[in-house]
C-alpha cells in the first residue's frame, strides 16, 4: 500500500527484475544464483537503527514474527524462501525494536481490506532510512492473512507493511512476505471496529487503537 496507499498504502515516501536467458552447457545442471539484496540509504530515517547488511545464511532461516498489540497478538510465518530481502529487513528492524511502541495508522474497509503498520511516525510517510527492491511479485495475490509491503512506487520498500484481513484484489505491486498463522480474528475484530474516514470513505485511522508493544522473532 502506498505507504501512503497504493498510493494506497504510504504517503509519499515509504505503500525491476530483469530476466535473462542463456545456453546451458551439456551435462551441466542449471544453477540459480543466490539472491543479492541491496539496501540503499534513503529518507526519511525515522527511529534510525542502521542499514542491514544482507546475510544469505541468516536470511534463509525460517522464522515466525509475533506482534503483541493492544488488541491482541498476531503471528505470521515469514516467507524467507520467496522474499529473502524483505524478510531479512523485517527481522533486522524487529530485532532492533524498531516497531516497538508504534501503532498501525491505517485501516481500509471498502474495496480493499487491510491494516497498515510499520511507520514509527504514525503519519503514513515515515521510513527506516533505507529502501530496497520489490520481490515475489510474479502471480502475487492477496487473500486474507497475507502480510505484504506498503510502498510509494516500484522498489521503494522500507518499514511499512500491511495485513490483509479479508480477501482483497490488488495489482501485484506489493511484495508478499508473510502468512498469518494466528491472530486473523484479532485483525477482523479491529476491522469490525471501523475507522474514521480521514483519508476517504472506508479509509482512515482505526477506531480501535492498534498499538504495537513489541515484535518477537522465533526460529522454533
Amino acid at each position: 500500500m502506498k505507504r501512503a496507499p497504493w498510493a494506497l498504502l504510504a504517503v509519499a515516501t515509504v505503500l525491476p527484475l530483469v530476466a535473462s536467458t542463456g545456453t546451458a552447457v551439456a551435462d551441466t545442471p542449471p544453477t540459480t544464483p543466490a539472491p543479492t539484496c541491496a539496501y540503499t540509504p534513503a529518507v526519511p530515517a525515522d527511529n534510525f537503527k542502521g542499514i542491514p547488511v544482507f546475510d544469505a545464511k541468516k536470511a534463509a532461516q525460517p522464522y515466525r514474527a509475533t506482534l503483541r498489540t493492544s488488541q491482541g497478538s498476531i503471528t505470521f510465518q515469514a516467507l524467507t524462501d520467496k522474499a529473502p530481502c524483505t524478510t531479512f529487513s523485517f527481522r533486522f528492524l524487529a530485532e532492533h525494536d524498531y516497531f516497538d511502541r508504534s501503532h498501525c495508522h491505517r485501516l481500509t474497509t471498502q474495496r480493499i481490506y487491510v491494516l497498515q503498520c510499520g511507520d514509527p511516525t504514525g503519519t503514513g510517510s515515515g521510513g527506516p532510512g533505507y529502501s530496497f527492491p520489490d520481490e515475489n511479485l510474479t502471480g502475487a495475490t492477496y487473500p486474507a492473512g497475507t502480510v505484504a509491503m506498503a510502498n510509494a512506487g516500484p522498489n521503494t520498500n522500507g518499514s511499512q507493511f500491511f495485513f490483509v484481513w479479508k480477501d482483497t484484489k490488488l495489482s501485484p505491486a506489493y511484495t508478499p512476505f508473510g502468512r498469518v498463522t494466528a491472530g486473523l480474528d484479532v485483525l477482523q475484530k479491529i476491522a469490525a471496529g471501523g475507522e474514521d474516514d480521514q483519508n476517504n470513505p472506508g479509509d482512515g485511522f482505526p477506531t480501535l487503537p492498534v498499538n504495537i508493544r513489541n515484535v518477537k522473532i522465533s526460529t522454533r
